[in-house]
């Protein structure tokens, strides 16, 4: 099949959407299928890339992200006339001045000889936003009946795109190359004796709803035998990275907390692999939850979650995996037992280890081929 995978941001970047258009679209290619990728803008070379818009920097659902300038109707003609793809598979919720005109144009030329369909991503953080979606929705109700089929990221993101946008999705989690991320780490945790320190990595966007500072907040409400059994490492960059320091600053904690900065792709694995303890803290606006299953692919110690809908959906509503992060004792108290109980740790590992296997590329590709396939 010759597949268009369709995004209105950049296909450069490294945020949530892109990670899973390009692992979707190597493991496609992989199985033989010819892959393109139409996106606002982008610096490949590769033929493959079809960059058709300008766009512009906003902030949305407590992200910086792009958002595409109009999109020229004749460019995308004269692409999607020359290509003639089976599938065009968008993400969604998406802009009515790229990836729409992409859905009108084709739905023009070839009719109903290409098929249509998306994958829904997105879960609000707070009433902006979801009034922002369900606003967009309106924009798009038009267009969305151009589509074939849907599928969402997570039972959360499913219902939400029901409730906002009057679709119906089938649930398709989204896969992660499990064989990849083994096969970069080069130096497996050793073990822990009862006196060694162990290692609590975090790594993401240095923002308010990934809940770094609700990490710190926790930190220092251990007590100090648990505090100083900790090497904590924080990886990432963000607008809240001054906030971050004055935090570890204030509450003495800077023998304990390193910020590591930028962790490039290349060097995730080894990242989470060296943690006893990968904790992603965030309070909302998760759809799912890739870094969580990055981390478990990696052979992370214990992955340690926050409760929120997308997030659960990945790891599960367990009392020693998920936590609320707005409630700093409760928090402090989930990593206390973690820190001094290895037999859960061991325990939680063992699952995990299991866990991750059902969002491996080669189980979850299965299903979006058969989201491609004519019923």
């Amino acid at each position: 099949m010759k597949i268009a995978l369709v995004l209105d941001d950049s296909i450069d970047r490294t945020d949530g959407v892109q990670q899973y258009v390009r692992a979707l679209g190597s493991h496609l290619s992989t199985l033989g299928h010819e892959v393109h990728y139409l996106c606002s803008t982008s610096e490949s070379t590769d033929p493959r890339v079809h960059a058709l818009a300008r766009s512009a920097g906003v902030t949305f659902n407590g992200n910086g992200m792009r958002t595409p300038l109009p999109a020229s109707r004749s460019a995308i003609r004269e692409l999607l006339s020359r290509e003639m793809f089976d599938v065009i598979h968008v993400q969604t919720p998406h802009s009515p001045f790229l990836a729409a005109r992409v859905v009108d144009e084709a739905r023009r030329l070839q009719a109903r000889s290409v098929r249509i369909v998306a994958t829904f991503h997105i879960l609000p953080h707070g009433r902006v936003s979801a009034l922002g979606t369900s606003l967009l929705g309106r924009v798009l109700r038009s267009n969305l009946r151009r589509f074939d089929d849907f599928c969402a990221v997570s039972a959360p993101a499913a219902q939400f795109a029901l409730e906002t946008f009057g679709i119906e999705c089938r649930v398709i989690a989204i896969g992660i190359d499990l064989e990849w991320f083994a096969s970069r780490v080069t130096a497996q945790r050793p073990a822990r004796g009862p006196d060694d320190r162990l290692v609590l990595a975090f790594l993401g966007r240095l923002v308010a709803r990934k809940g770094v500072l609700e990490l710190v907040e926790a930190l220092s409400r251990l007590n100090p035998e648990s505090l100083a059994r900790l090497d904590v490492r924080i990886g990432g960059k963000g607008p809240l990275l001054g906030d971050v320091e004055a935090a570890v600053a204030s509450r003495g904690l800077e023998r304990s907390v390193s910020l590591r900065g930028f962790v490039a792709e290349d060097d995730k694995p080894q990242f989470f692999a060296d943690a006893d303890i990968a904790v992603f803290p965030a309070t909302g606006g998760e759809s799912f939850g890739i870094v969580l299953i990055e981390a478990m692919a990696s052979g992370a110690g214990v992955v340690l979650a926050g409760a929120n809908p997308g997030y659960l959906s990945v790891i599960g509503d367990g009392a020693d995996v998920s936590v609320d992060a707005r409630d700093a004792d409760a928090f402090a108290a989930v990593l206390t037992r973690l820190i001094t109980n290895p037999d859960i740790r061991d325990r939680i590992h063992a699952e995990q280890a299991t866990r991750v296997k059902a969002f491996d590329l080669n189980v979850v590709g299965r299903r979006i081929l058969d989201l491609y396939q004519v019923p």
